[in-house]
């Protein structure tokens, strides 16, 4: 939100693929013999590979029929599911993060401050901000689909590298003193073309990194450093200006993007499988009209991206933040209200990752989706009812667990539901949903809220989440019934 076909064929070189998929073909596969049993390791996975000469976690080959939270008692039974990090290759992914969290956001502040102090205009802020959209939509389909078909380690050292580029280039401008808009909108949008190559690549990768049962732990690992850079990023944004300059964020962040680039460097291979080797070349149109289409056949897919909308469009209401802020919280700075404001789903958010252990192990993937969707709604409707700022930072904060919730297991059934020949495509569209989304909502929120004021716009948007769900739950059981071993 506020951001897994049976392979079937012969003589599979199982070097390629992870445990889960390389157990599935062997059992259709299975001859007179029988199928080969699941918890057959590939000692080639990079899920099992360690670094030489470090030492074996006993924990580390996990064991599908486990359940999630055994040999966890106590305070660790609701703390974060840290089970993942002990996987090598996917430690190094998620601990390159940390730093790239926040060094996107000190960017992410420093291009719309730029354009304001050149033109003095909110509006040509809100126009960067959607030249941004259209080549993220393009590419993130487009490099869905080459992730399918090209070692995903190679595909995103290339990305990050263009990242790293991107921002060192917006640090020349800004040194030189080169106050152009139109350079400035031209790399933002070389920086969200790259990301929407990088992104799906980089999803997708997880779940050759990490076990089928740990799946919801990892996204509940990223996700809950991604949310701390949207609260750290900014506020770090907002210290170092006065001290550093404008121009330096952009130094810092292709800095951190170096740490990024060493920390992929160091994955194993992570080439396509032999059945998505067979497609090589078709990571063009007939590629991702392919991703379409599993989608439309695939309910439990098209339902998780439809509950993503719905709760987005309907109940996203940062439109309205500058509004409530000069109008309905008088009583306090109107620049605090807002700084508020917009923290306060990411607090939530990573207050909830904070204690993913909860919930990190359910079983029901699909009727956690559900629940927390209608959870944000109802925390939004509270929002929107809120007279007292302190009030709805608290619903606002509650709406952010809810977000995690649903953000964990959205994921989890995204790289679960299908096999690593589409998960890239599927990542993409995934990309294009959560980026889109919000930007909908921006105009409905902007346009109900100048209509019929703010409050009754947040609350009427609340409302309209919770019912909707309650709707697409009865009348659509597939993702309601939807658990992990589906």
């Amino acid at each position: 939100m506020y951001r897994a076909i049976k392979v079937v064929g012969t003589g599979v070189d199982t070097s390629k693929g992870s445990a889960d998929d390389i157990a599935e073909r062997h059992t259709e596969d299975a001859g007179p013999a029988g199928p080969v049993p699941a918890a057959t390791a590939d000692p080639a996975d990079p899920r099992e590979a360690a670094d030489p000469g470090e030492a074996a976690d006993p924990g580390e080959a996990a064991d599908p029929g486990v359940p999630a939270d055994r040999g966890r008692s106590g305070w660790r039974r609701w703390a974060m599911d840290a089970r993942p990090l002990r996987r090598p290759a996917y430690r190094r992914l998620w601990s390159s993060t940390i730093v790239t969290a926040v060094g996107s956001q000190l960017t992410a502040v420093a291009v719309p401050k730029q354009i304001y102090d050149i033109t003095g205009s909110s509006a040509w802020v809100g126009y960067a901000s959607f030249a941004g959209l259209l080549p993220l939509v393009v590419f993130a389909l487009w490099g869905g689909a080459i992730a399918d078909t090209v070692d995903r380690r190679k595909l995103l050292l290339v990305t990050n590298t263009g990242i790293a580029v991107t921002s060192l280039l917006f640090w020349v401008q800004a040194v030189t003193g080169l106050a152009s808009v139109a350079v400035l909108m031209l790399l933002l949008a070389l920086q969200q073309a790259f990301f929407g190559l990088n992104s799906p690549a980089r999803q997708a990768s997880i779940a050759r990194l990490v076990p089928k049962e740990e799946l919801a732990a990892a996204n509940a690992l990223g996700s809950t450093v991604m949310q701390t850079g949207l609260v750290a990023g900014p506020l770090l944004a907002g210290a170092l200006i006065p001290v550093v300059g404008l121009a330096e964020l952009y130094l810092i962040d292709a800095v951190a993007l170096c740490v990024t680039v060493w920390a992929v460097y160091r994955l194993p291979a992570l080439p396509p499988l032999a059945t998505a080797a067979a497609r090589a070349g078709r990571a063009g149109l007939r590629g991702i009209a392919e991703g379409f289409r599993y989608i439309s056949l695939n309910q439990v897919l098209l339902l998780s991206f439809l509950a993503d909308i719905i709760a987005m469009v309907f109940g996203m209401p940062r439109a309205l933040f500058p509004q409530l802020a000069a109008q309905t919280y008088t009583s306090y700075d109107e620049g605090v209200a807002l700084g508020l404001l917009f923290a306060a789903v990411p607090i939530g958010a990573v207050l909830g990752g904070l204690v993913s252990g909860t919930f990190s192990g359910a079983r029901r993937h699909g009727l956690m989706v559900i629940v927390a969707v209608i959870a944000w709604g109802v925390a939004i409707t509270g929002f929107g009812l809120s007279a007292n700022l302190w009030v709805a930072v608290a619903f606002l904060a509650a709406a952010g667990v809810a977000d995690m919730v649903s953000m964990v297991f959205r994921g989890a059934i995204l790289l679960s539901a299908v096999t690593d020949e589409l998960r890239g495509r599927m990542q993409g569209v995934f990309t294009v949903v959560v980026a889109g989304g919000p930007r909908l909502a921006d105009v409905l929120h902007g346009t109900a809220g100048s209509a019929l004021g703010a409050r009754t716009a947040v609350a009427g948007g609340g409302l309209l989440v919770v019912v909707s769900m309650l709707v697409l739950a009865a009348t659509m059981p597939a993702l309601r019934r939807y658990g992990a071993s589906a």
